[in-house]
């Protein structure tokens, strides 16, 4: 699969009685690096979650790849269109080991060697319930590269780089924008910010600008 163009028109979700994302407008092309800033709480997470499908009561229209999804075989395409890359990942019910969630990728050798790259593929036999936050961001970034592998075409990561050090977070920074695909980052690094084709800011709920 190659890299999907986004196209939004007039989004909004709530969170019970609260307006979280309010008439968005956007559009990235294929193989556009969008970055969203903003303040915390002010939609940018659930913009993304609506995007890949985990909001799933959106209002106005998203397109992934030209394609609304609406029926169960939608949701299952943007699914495997869209890698996904969060900022505070469900502990699940059972103990997941790193590994594993790097071979539900789809591709445990590239996400492996993604892993080895970043300098967490010794630790595919420890729960990930275990990990820092620094090395849980590696492997599901390397795990990211692994959904790629097997032709997701857009990227969406949630402060991919927030819990890592200064060196750490220029190798993922280069990972992400090394990818063939349609990246939508959410950040408050403003080195990976400047890195990306364009800068979107989001406020109460609203794309307030874009540069």
């Amino acid at each position: 699969m190659d890299a999907l163009d986004v196209r939004l028109r007039a989004v909004g979700c709530r969170h019970g009685r609260v307006d979280a994302v309010s008439g968005v407008d956007l559009d990235v092309p294929a193989g556009g690096r969008l970055a969203l800033t903003g303040t915390n709480g002010s939609g940018k997470t659930t913009l993304l979650r609506a995007v890949l499908g985990l909001h799933r009561h959106a209002a106005g229209e998203i397109r992934v790849g030209g394609r609304v999804a609406r029926t169960a075989a939608d949701w299952a395409w943007r699914r495997r269109a869209c890698a996904w890359v969060p900022q505070k990942p469900a502990a699940g019910r059972f103990p997941l080991l790193a590994g594993e969630l790097l071979a539900s990728s789809g591709a445990p050798g590239q996400a492996l060697a993604a892993a080895a790259r970043l300098g967490v593929a010794h630790l595919a036999d420890r729960a990930v319930d275990t990990l820092s936050g620094g090395q849980l961001q590696r492997t599901y970034l390397a795990r990211a590269v692994g959904c790629v592998a097997t032709g997701a075409g857009v990227l969406l990561a949630d402060e991919p780089t927030a819990a890592l050090d200064f060196t750490g977070q220029e190798e993922a920074a280069d990972l992400l924008l090394s990818l063939p695909v349609t990246l939508i980052v959410v950040t408050h690094d403003r080195a990976l910010a400047a890195r990306c084709d364009r800068v979107a800011e989001m406020a109460a709920g609203r794309l307030r600008e874009a540069a």
